[in-house]
């Protein structure tokens, strides 16, 4: 992983900040104590010096503010105390990437770490954790971290794949092996070799073919099929697993034998309503991540954060991935509102946080209630469509009518946005004339 090297001044304003991304696994490194590599990244504070603009990250300490790096420029940040858990998220997605796993969480940081100490010692790893909780996410974490970084990571969903086909895709196949088998085929482990390979779903493999992967992980080589001579391999396994293993063993389901091969080191990821303080940095990592060429990132307000904060997550990560993709659509402004933000059914009557809010958002901006009973008169479709218009119009108002800009800041195409302004005269909403938008100023 970059190392970042922070000036005294952003040390000092922003050591929280700091102390995160070193929690997260970020080397901090000093001028005093050497020097930066090429790919090692800059944090300096508002004002001060820049030698390498794409690599430079200027952090403020006023008001709320986020652009990325474009066309060598550097990225830019500003947030203050009150906005640090959004903040620190952004800035973190900033210097890492979107792409980088995201942890605020005392137990996820836990889990990080854990994880790239495992990264280092090349061994068989098994996550067990529900879906959409980012298991494949920790396992890319643990292959960037490891010798093998250079070399491929292969994802393979054993859910997704043909049966009888399986066997062929993961080990290979000689020409004729089967009807249809014109060529022969490396198969996904050849194609891993010097690697990593994530088998993801692995519960789902079905029994005759967990003994031959049991094989393929004693012996460390595979036999293609229609061939008999194995091929020897060296690559890194992770397993993924959504169910209980140890229940699918109990049940005759999965083999105890491969089971134990294959959790060498277990490690589990937890549901997201679990870890609300990675909630907000979560948050922040995939407003940058969808984006797009917005020339203003929307900032979610405390209202907002609070209302994620609520929810009980049945759906995880995935699920917030959702409804911060909606809240970009529906926000033509600067900042992602509450009404902005849209489940896909209501929060749960029975879902209790496991920590206070104000532990995560300050105290002025928390309201000591329990969340409100919603009913449900309208579709989630309804709902959509209706703030949809309401986001356009605002946005319309705020350029002046210029459906160019708009579409910008939607970051949606001009087709787009005609079709959307049209689907809303069909229903008696000119939201798309000018004295509609005027009207309203």
């Amino acid at each position: 992983m970059r190392s970042i090297f922070p000036s005294a001044a952003v040390t000092s304003r922003k050591y929280a900040l700091v102390s995160s991304l070193r929690a997260q696994g970020f080397g901090v490194g000093s001028f005093e104590t050497g020097q930066p590599g090429a790919n090692d990244l800059f944090l300096v504070a508002d004002g001060e010096g820049i030698t390498a603009p794409a690599r430079t990250v200027v952090i403020g300490c006023e008001g709320r503010q986020v652009t990325p790096s474009r066309d060598g420029t550097p990225a830019r940040i500003s947030f203050t105390a009150e906005d640090a858990a959004v903040g620190n998220g952004f800035a973190r997605a900033l210097i890492g990437g979107p792409e980088m796993p995201t942890a605020a969480d005392p137990e996820s940081l836990a889990l990080l770490a854990l994880a790239e100490r495992v990264a280092a010692a090349d061994i068989t790893v098994l996550i067990n954790g529900p879906t959409g909780t980012g298991k494949e996410v920790l396992a890319r974490a643990i292959h960037n971290g490891s010798a093998r970084k250079d070399k491929p990571f292969i994802a393979i969903n054993c859910a997704a794949l043909p049966e009888s086909m399986l066997e062929a895709l993961l080990f290979g196949h000689q020409k004729g092996a089967f009807t249809g088998a014109s060529s022969g085929g490396d198969g996904f482990f050849r194609a891993a070799n010097g690697g990593t390979i994530l088998l993801d779903e692995i519960a789902e493999m079905p029994l005759q073919l967990q003994a031959k992967l049991l094989r393929v992980l004693q012996e460390r080589e595979v036999v293609p099929l229609g061939a008999s001579v194995p091929q020897p391999i060296d690559v890194r396994v992770i397993a993924c697993a959504n169910r209980d293993l140890h229940a699918e063993v109990a049940a005759g389901r999965f083999r105890a034998d491969l089971y134990y091969r294959l959790a060498v080191f277990p490690l589990a990821t937890k549901p997201l309503a679990d870890r609300p303080h990675d909630i907000p940095a979560l948050a922040a990592t995939l407003i940058l991540r969808h984006a797009g060429n917005r020339t203003l990132i929307p900032w979610p307000s405390h209202a907002a954060i609070e209302q994620l904060m609520h929810h009980d997550w049945p759906g995880n990560v995935r699920e917030l991935e959702n409804v911060i993709q909606r809240a970009l659509l529906f926000c033509g402004g600067d900042t992602i509102e509450a009404n902005h933000i849209v489940f896909d059914r209501p929060v749960s009557l029975t879902f209790q946080r496991s920590v206070p809010m104000a532990s995560i958002l300050p105290a002025a901006v928390v309201a000591p209630t329990e969340p409100e009973t919603r009913g449900s008169p309208d579709t989630l479709g309804n709902i959509v469509q209706m703030s949809e218009f309401a986001a356009i119009r605002e946005t319309l108002k705020a350029c002046n009518g210029s459906r160019i800009e708009t579409a910008k800041r939607l970051g949606i195409s001009e087709r787009t946005l005609r079709y959307r302004l049209a689907k809303a005269r069909e229903q008696g909403d000119d939201i798309g004339s000018v004295h509609n938008w005027a009207a309203s100023a």
